[in-house]
């Protein structure tokens, strides 16, 4: 977004209110490789992305201090070390005061991504997604994929799964196992049906209500959208929401106490007209007011 690029190195890194974060890394990938790609593509779109929200006013970069702290160096080959190297580098910011906000990567960078941040307690979170990803393994053990961040999150207590609420859950499934375990430890997940048939305001005015006033995470990987506005992604639904839709989901987020959020699975692979990447970057860029909002109201 034309921001400038600060390392830890630079005087002015202390000065940072948000951090816009690259991960590009999708080791936790169970089918289709590449998110990895995905930072890349969403800093190039991203310069077109001017600097006020005409529909809520907001102009991020007038309201906090932002920059571009450049991409996460994690392992390909080694996905403990890689969450690892993510870890420390998110702690690190936390520590700073430093809100983050990620572009991913596959959807398992989000448990990393946690582990930084919940330093004081669990924390709510509001997904948006066609999957739970809270699987417990994939291929008879494997127990950290993209599909299995936020059981590991919820039993590391970095979520509190009663103020956890998915939207958007939908397409074929293996079983019912991730989401009737999701329902038995508390977790809110709401189908796109029933999303669709609430509407947004009201499905959102739950959700704002289960996460309350405590801080809170959002997520969100970028296949909710329909493949027919966001077809570069690695598992695709049809049913999704448009691009528009998408929009209004994230704008409900206002009020919330925000620590920070991610846009994971955007793969430039699949999408050789970049449209992904293009809806990706401007739901970041609506993501990146909400935290702009929260934190000026913190001053």
């Amino acid at each position: 977004m034309r921001l400038p690029h600060l390392t830890p190195h630079d005087a002015r890194y202390c000065d940072v209110d948000i951090g816009l974060i690259g991960v590009p890394w999708d080791s936790g990938t169970t089918n289709r490789p590449g998110p990895r790609h995905g930072p890349r593509q969403l800093r190039d779109y991203s310069t077109m992305i001017r600097a006020l929200n005409p529909v809520n006013g907001i102009n991020p970069f007038t309201l906090k201090n932002c920059a571009d702290l450049g991409d996460v160096g994690a392992n390909p080959s080694d996905i403990h070390e890689a969450m690892q190297q993510i870890t420390e580098f998110y702690t690190a910011t936390t520590k700073m005061g430093i809100v983050p906000m990620t572009a991913g990567g596959d959807h398992l960078v989000s448990l990393p991504v946690l582990r930084g941040l919940a330093q004081d307690g669990p924390l709510g979170m509001i997904h948006f997604d066609a999957h739970t990803d809270l699987f417990d393994t994939y291929f008879g053990g494997a127990k950290y994929t993209h599909g299995t961040p936020f059981r590991r999150a919820i039993e590391e207590n970095l979520l509190d799964p009663k103020r956890m609420v998915q939207v958007g859950i939908r397409g074929t499934a293996y079983n019912t196992e991730d989401i009737d375990w999701g329902r038995e430890q508390g977790v809110t997940i709401i189908r796109i049906e029933e999303l669709f048939e609430r509407g947004i305001p009201n499905v959102m005015a739950q959700a704002r209500d289960i996460a309350g006033d405590q801080e809170t995470y959002c997520s969100f990987d970028i296949d909710i959208i329909d493949p027919s506005f966001a077809p570069g992604t690695g598992t695709p639904e049809i049913g999704g929401v448009t691009s528009f839709q998408a929009q209004q989901l994230v704008r409900e987020l206002t009020g919330l106490n925000l620590v920070g959020a991610d846009l994971v699975e955007v793969s430039p692979p699949f999408d050789p007209s970049g449209s992904t990447g293009w809806v990706g970057v401007s739901i970041m860029f609506e993501l990146l007011c909400m935290l702009a909002q929260v934190q000026k109201q913190r001053v």
